[in-house]
């Protein structure tokens, strides 16, 4: 099976060699489970010895997914384990689209234009070291602690990534594709449409992967300050209840939970990226 794809023909064929059992202990599903068949049967061995001795401050994965079916049967202020993951959700995919829609147009035009990165980049340079999680008290201070100060948090933590992937994607495009386009006869649009962005977009939604991560990240912070609803919530109280179950089932579902929306994010960059190379073996 063929394709074509920006004038280049990738091919694709099914593998017809016989199964053996080297073939399949290479196989990536079977790796994939003997990982986390390494990881829950370690967690659980360190939680047995640990409650050997005395300490139960680390949860067996059984204890951890016994709360979160009780979470799941039970409300914890007003919302049952569903509305806590939407509650954190909801801020998360509010903050990083508003950080997205500000941060990769301004980091295009500062790459595409001096003046832009003359008036914008000293700024931006100057508030970057700057973590996230510092800006929690003023927040509090400027808008209370409901949603909107959630919601700024996350939007400055998902901004930084999002402008320097948007940047450093179109600084980076070799300069040899220009020279293609300038031959042909294009003018400085079509290489900013037919050259810049498309070449730029894989490093876009690098960005936005890791933007995503950190607006999973601001959010638990966030709602570990000031919050009565959301995953960070429940950590606090599994840590107010000393119930080290309720604060390990609380990250166990922020991971799956954060692992989705890359997941998604992945899926999009498939199907607008179809030029993106890929590592053959990978």
């Amino acid at each position: 099976m063929s394709s074509s794809i920006a004038n280049e023909t990738t091919c694709s064929f099914t593998d017809r060699r016989p199964w053996t059992l080297r073939r399949v202990l290479k196989t990536r599903p079977f790796l994939y489970a003997v990982s986390l068949f390494c990881f829950f049967y370690g967690w659980d061995f360190l939680a047995r010895s640990l409650g050997a001795e005395g300490s139960s401050s680390l949860a067996r994965p059984l204890e951890v997914l016994a709360a979160l079916v009780d979470l799941w049967d039970n409300e914890l202020a007003e919302l049952k384990l569903l509305g806590h993951i939407w509650a954190s959700t909801q801020r998360v995919l509010i903050g990083f689209s508003i950080a997205a829609v500000l941060a990769v147009p301004i980091g295009l035009a500062m790459a595409l234009n001096r003046t832009v990165n003359a008036i914008v980049k000293p700024l931006f340079d100057l508030l970057k070291p700057m973590p996230p999680i510092s800006w929690i008290s003023i927040s509090i201070l400027w808008f209370g602690i409901d949603e909107t100060s959630k919601v700024f948090i996350i939007v400055i933590g998902t901004f930084v990534p999002c402008l320097l992937n948007a940047y450093n994607g179109v600084r980076l495009v070799e300069p040899e594709l220009y020279d293609v386009i300038r031959m042909l006869g294009g003018n400085r649009r079509d290489e900013i449409l037919h050259v810049c962005f498309p070449a730029s977009f894989p490093a876009i939604f690098a960005g936005l992967q890791i933007s995503m991560s950190s607006a999973w990240t601001c959010v638990l912070a966030a709602e570990l300050v000031s919050a009565r609803s959301g995953l960070g919530y429940i950590i606090v109280q599994g840590m107010n209840l000393s119930d080290p179950a309720m604060v390990m089932g609380g990250m166990a579902v922020i991971a799956v939970v954060a692992y989705g929306t890359t997941l998604l994010l992945t899926a999009l960059e498939r199907h607008l990226c179809p030029w993106k190379r890929k590592i053959a073996g990978l």
